[in-house]
């Protein structure tokens, strides 16, 4: 179900469930973000081979 459906109620378990799903959510797109954002000031620097 989703939360525009009339069947849907906000107890205690939704709001638990809905918290904990987006709090995930949103510390792996945080992560991948941060990620991305690294590796294209790496790229734009050329620095890929002095790690070794």
């Amino acid at each position: 179900m989703l939360p525009f459906s009339f069947e849907w109620v906000w107890d205690a378990g939704h709001i638990i469930f809905m918290g904990g799903l987006w709090y995930a959510l949103s510390i792996l797109g945080l992560g991948m973000t941060f990620c991305v954002i690294k590796s294209a000031i790496d790229a734009c620097k050329g620095d890929a081979h002095k790690q070794h």
